[in-house]
């Protein structure tokens, strides 16, 4: 009778760890959360389950990189510090300098709005809040404390028009405070082994400490752009965004500063910047014939024409391998 209750009680135990409880479930299972839509000020939504980013790490067949085609001379540039990436793969298709700790400027906000995406839920409603002596000589949204923002229009307002007030609006909001918000973002780059990236603020703006190179950026950026939602940021040239002021619905247009979307034929990101001591920054995105290549630049002094330059340079020297037919 002994040895039959335990057999029993040994079933009940194994068919119940088959059982996939709600607070169990992997994000797959649950879902990548609410699609971006319509908030009603005042209303908070329910916490959003993280999005999966896929990790890019080496797997047992890699996908093989483009192949350049002839002797063509890398181009000159002004930056201090560059790299092409392709997507697919992963492979350095150009380098200048590419592993040198520089000031970053704006393009910090690349890693804010990944860990942002991430952890919050893009249809919360933000009351703002930030310290303004902060935000001497920035570029910004236009949001004051206690204004009410969407977290979406808040990301909107991180990627187009640079703002540093969404920056920190953002980072009160996901973590509580711009210190903890900090560690959350060293802590995604080190979780993506991307070591020569070191940050102090969610915005950019000079700080002793505050660094990161032309490589991490592209990499972390390739990360960040398989989320569908960073796309959207990272793409988007215009934005009519809502504030809730004193009770009362302020709407406006904010513009993309990133001038590469206009200008190149195919780009699609991701993010500029600017300080006197940075110089100018970029991760730009161009895709062509459904192949995507990063190109990260610090401390240029020609962004127009370095950029371009660079993204050329590998759509017109490299082949991509042919996809197999199955």
């Amino acid at each position: 009778m002994l040895t039959g209750a335990i057999i029993i009680v040994a079933a009940i135990v194994f068919f119940a760890r088959l059982q996939v409880l709600p607070w169990q479930r992997t994000t797959d299972e649950a879902g990548q959360g609410a699609t971006p839509g319509a908030v009603q000020p005042g209303k908070i939504s329910a916490p959003l389950i993280p999005t999966a980013f896929p990790t890019f790490t080496p797997t047992p067949t890699p996908v093989p990189g483009p192949v350049k085609k002839n002797s063509a001379t890398a181009p000159t540039v002004s930056a201090i510090g560059a790299v092409a990436i392709d997507e697919a793969s992963g492979s350095v298709l150009y380098d200048k300098n590419s592993r040198l700790r520089r000031a970053p400027a704006s393009v910090t906000k690349i890693i804010t709005a990944i860990v942002a995406v991430q952890r919050g839920n893009v249809g919360d409603v933000v009351e703002v809040k930030y310290d303004p002596s902060e935000l001497v000589d920035s570029t910004l949204m236009g949001v004051d404390n206690r204004d009410r923002v969407t977290l979406e229009d808040l990301l909107f307002g991180l990627m187009l028009p640079s703002g540093n007030d969404a920056a920190l609006a953002i980072a009160s909001h996901i973590a509580g405070s711009e210190r903890a918000f900090v560690d959350l973002m060293n802590g995604k780059m080190k979780e993506l082994r991307l070591e020569d990236s070191h940050f102090v603020n969610p915005h950019g703006l000079d700080a002793n400490g505050h660094y990161t190179t032309a490589y991490d950026l592209a990499m972390v950026s390739r990360y960040a752009m398989q989320n569908p939602f960073f796309r959207q940021l990272a793409a988007a040239k215009t934005r009519t965004v809502n504030r809730w002021r004193a009770g009362e619905k302020q709407s406006y247009e904010i513009y993309n500063l990133n001038r590469l979307l206009s200008i190149y034929p195919g780009a699609d990101g991701i993010k500029i910047g600017f300080t006197e001591n940075a110089l100018r920054t970029i991760v730009g995105s161009a895709t062509r014939d459904g192949h995507r290549v990063y190109a990260a630049l610090l401390g240029s002094t020609d962004l127009w024409t370095d950029t371009p330059r660079i993204l050329d340079y590998v759509f017109d020297n490299f082949a991509w391998p042919s996809k197999s037919r199955e």
